[in-house]
């Protein structure tokens, strides 16, 4: 283990040791008790006090409930997910998506980017887990935002990717 790494990991440890101590509720102990879902499960918590609005609800785009709302199944050490025969019903037809982006390159346009329920950026929100990531491959560059993103392609449902993605929409173009 390099040295910086168990120096955080001990800091880690001792802070939340303090938390404990003091009675400060963390995410992990309120997740356990139901009172919150636990990071990198279902579809993720958008916080009100994060800077990032909410996504806005809209006729046009699949909902978030519709693709996180899933059952999964452990396979030879995987975990695959189970779909609804609705979720089945979107495979392969074109559908519009609604996401804040996260970029897998650098540079102001993107090509190849997952679309998250919930913006990666923010410190205060719960990230969800693979359910509440779509893949999108797109025509052509699309601006990086901090904003809301909407695009429309090919919408994809993944059986087993080798990647552990649930979703994918490829030839998208960017919506208003």
């Amino acid at each position: 283990m390099h040295p910086a790494a168990s120096i955080l990991s001990l800091g880690l440890r001792k802070l939340a040791l303090s938390a404990l101590l003091l009675g400060i509720p963390v995410a992990g102990a309120l997740a356990q008790q139901g009172a919150m879902p636990a990071a990198g499960t279902g579809p993720g918590v958008h916080s009100p006090n994060s800077l990032f609005a909410p996504l806005e609800a809209r006729a046009d785009v699949i909902p978030w409930s519709v693709l996180t709302e899933l059952k999964t199944k452990s396979e030879k050490n995987r975990i695959l997910p189970v779909f609804s025969p609705g979720q089945l019903a979107l495979n392969q037809k074109t559908q519009r998506i609604q996401g804040f982006m996260m970029p897998l390159d650098p540079g102001e346009k993107q090509k190849h980017f997952l679309l998250t329920s919930v913006p990666m950026t923010c410190s205060f929100c719960i990230p969800g887990g693979a359910e509440s990531m779509v893949e999108v491959k797109t025509r052509t560059p699309v601006k990086y935002s901090l904003e809301p993103v909407v695009v429309e392609g090919r919408f994809a449902v993944l059986q087993d990717d080798p990647y552990g993605l649930y979703y994918r929409v490829t030839d998208a173009v960017s919506v208003k």
